[in-house]
């Protein structure tokens, strides 16, 4: 081959090189969180620290609201390609024939506790009593109804009242417009403090349900699996920095939290909420347990018939956290120094 020939050849290689490596830089997702919560910590790390990008992922992570089945409804109309929620949302729409998938859980199981004032000491002193949501649908919906199951009460045993954040509910409870809420963190540890009780823990009660999980859609899985294997590359990344760098993190969490005050005292709420994450509740490989999965599907059976009978995988694409997985990528961030 004459060396002209050689130059421009090798030329044409490198352009089209910096095309497609222009290209994948230009990768644009949407991730929409159901709520603000502190278990999107590694989430918003990943933002933050400019993980996406470094996979070539140029990622809006933004708020939608309105509880899980909300931003499942985002996600199946297209609006987003990622959605964070309680995941039997995604599970519900795809008993009835929606395209969402379970890809990943970066926790093990929910992180919410039932609050309630000091006078109420068992699960019977709940009938007749005011509690609060977030929003019907959303992850402490869930939890909610999860503890009356098993204390074999109903729904409307008590009344549930919508109030669209843990620090919203917080303040009714203070009031006296509201008995109770099922707080999730940092809110739960200042209401401890303030001398409300903890009434259930799913923890103690054994309880696993799927909070923030990773849902997409298989329809763009299928269309973009490179772009999505990236997307769950920058998401692990994101638990890994966020066990190892507790300072950098924490300031990302009062950023996103918009927790203006430095006081001593917001500081320690926030120290409490990181730990439990770090030590354990995030997952370091993102599978979602099955034993959440299990527990939807138990619980939904009496109003979607589907549900009885199911097999948990159809619900899940864990081929992603799998393939990054058996790649060594994962084990590799935690056997080296991470910053």
């Amino acid at each position: 081959m004459p060396g002209w020939i050689r130059a421009v050849f090798c030329i044409t290689v490198v352009l089209l090189t910096l095309v497609a490596a222009s290209a994948r830089a230009q990768d644009k997702i949407r991730v929409g969180l159901s709520s603000i919560s502190a278990t999107s910590g590694s989430i918003w790390v990943a933002e933050e620290k400019g993980l996406f990008k470094k996979h070539g992922i140029d990622a809006e992570v933004i708020i939608i609201g309105g509880g899980a089945a909300r931003v499942v409804s985002s996600l199946i109309a297209g609006e987003i390609q990622f959605s964070v929620g309680g995941g039997d949302a995604v599970i519900r729409a795809a008993l009835r024939g929606a395209d969402g998938v379970l890809v990943a859980s970066p926790m093990k199981t929910g992180l919410q506790r039932l609050m309630v004032r000091p006078e109420i000491k068992t699960p019977a002193d709940l009938k007749g009593k005011t509690i609060a949501v977030t929003r019907f649908g959303s992850a402490s919906h869930w939890v909610l109804q999860l503890f009356l199951r098993k204390w074999g009460m109903r729904p409307d045993d008590i009344k549930m009242l919508q109030l669209g954040s843990s620090p919203a509910m917080f303040a009714s409870l203070e009031k006296g417009a509201v008995d109770g809420g099922a707080f999730t963190i940092p809110t739960f540890f200042l209401a401890e403090e303030r001398g409300y009780r903890i009434l259930a823990d799913p923890v103690d009660m054994e309880i696993y349900y799927l909070q923030n999980s990773i849902d997409s859609t298989r329809g763009y899985i299928k269309r973009n699996r490179d772009q999505s294997l990236r997307v769950i590359k920058a998401l692990c990344e994101g638990l890994a920095y966020f066990r190892k760098n507790k300072k950098e993190s924490m300031e990302i969490m009062q950023k996103k939290l918009r927790i203006q005050s430095a006081q001593e005292r917001d500081v320690k709420y926030l120290e409490l909420s990181y730990n439990l994450l770090a030590d354990k509740f995030y997952n370091r490989v993102p599978y979602a347990t099955p034993k959440a999965v299990e527990t939807t599907l138990d619980f939904i059976a009496g109003e979607e018939p589907k549900a009885k009978g199911a097999d948990p995988k159809q619900f899940l694409d864990e081929s992603l956290v799998r393939e990054v997985e058996a790649s060594g990528f994962i084990k590799k961030l935690y056997d080296t120094e991470y910053r």
